[in-house]
């Protein structure tokens, strides 16, 4: 039962992977935001610094290039995008008030990347769910992030930046 001026929560999706054969780094989040799902775009809420931080990465300003440009120039580089959540009720945007959570099956999805170095967790609900899936996988590198979300206000920009920069191991030229 909802209590006064409580919203009742939605059931979310997350979206398709953008991956290929050739991706060696996957970034996992936890579940698109309410903007990111309204424009059905990874990462599309303005105070969300995840382009930014991935292009400091590849040396590239994604931020000035449309979408469809941005995920190409990730699969140019090795880099893939996907969520550890299929679908989840939350009311807004945060990953606190994930409820019901549907997980996708990583395991087998990360066997279907034959190139695949490293997976890369954004924020701690994805490196909470994301590890409890994958466990320890020989010859598969493990990273957890900093949430790029604008939610995540208690580490600067410049600190996450350098955690971020973790991953330039593992892009492609």
């Amino acid at each position: 039962m909802l209590r006064p001026g409580q919203i009742p929560a939605r059931r979310k999706a997350a979206f398709p992977p953008s991956v290929d054969e050739g991706t060696r780094l996957l970034i996992l989040g936890s579940l698109p935001g309410d903007a990111s799902i309204k424009q059905g775009e990874y990462y599309a809420h303005r105070g969300n610094a995840f382009w930014a931080l991935i292009g400091d990465v590849l040396g590239e300003d994604l931020r000035s290039q449309p979408y469809a440009m941005r995920l190409k120039r990730l699969k140019a580089r090795q880099v893939g995008l996907w969520d550890v959540i299929e679908s989840a009720d939350r009311p807004g945007s945060l990953d606190s008030a994930i409820r019901g959570a549907e997980l996708r099956d990583l395991g087998a999805f990360v066997t279907r990347l034959p190139m695949l170095e490293a997976i890369a967790f954004n924020g701690r609900t994805a490196a909470l769910h994301g590890r409890r899936q994958l466990g320890e996988r020989a010859g598969l590198t493990l990273i957890d992030l900093p949430s790029s979300s604008g939610a995540f206000a208690s580490m600067s920009r410049d600190a996450k930046r350098t955690a971020w920069m973790a991953l330039a191991d593992f892009v492609g030229e």
